[in-house]
């Protein structure tokens, strides 16, 4: 890998407004252009859209990781140590309810991370993760 390009992920909710206030407010997350029916935001360099859904969506499958429940699917971004913790501090401030709370995982192993699983909203599952050793990302 040379370099790393910015991602794009379209996602379903039910009420652009909850999604506006978690993903601006509470996550941090400039806003773009928006429509009646979606909204683009910028997640750390990455462009999210939040389209609007009349159905509600299915609840995630979990599969287990480290003695955890993971919720599948999720998407999030690997942050750097002291933009995760930030993140972290700025969600349990704001009262979130965690799926797998904030932690290190496979300590002492290779690819050790830091942790934590939420949902939005509309049931959208986000993990955020940071590695002291970016080098581990991809580690067997």
């Amino acid at each position: 890998m040379t370099g790393l390009a910015p991602f794009h992920i379209a996602f379903p909710v039910d009420d652009l407004d909850a999604a506006r206030h978690f993903y601006g407010t509470i996550l941090g997350c400039p806003e773009g252009r928006s429509d009646p029916d979606w909204i683009d935001f910028n997640l750390y360099g990455h462009q999210i859209v939040a389209h609007r859904v009349d159905t509600p969506r299915a609840s995630a499958a979990h599969n287990p990781v480290d003695g955890h429940a993971v919720p599948v699917p999720h998407f999030g971004v690997v942050l750097s140590p002291a933009d995760w913790q930030a993140l972290a501090d700025r969600l349990k401030a704001a009262g979130t309810t965690f799926v797998i709370e904030p932690h290190t995982r496979f300590p002492g192993q290779p690819g050790e991370q830091s942790t934590m699983f939420f949902y939005d909203p509309a049931g959208n599952a986000l993990e955020f993760k940071a590695f002291a050793d970016l080098d581990q990302l991809f580690a067997k």
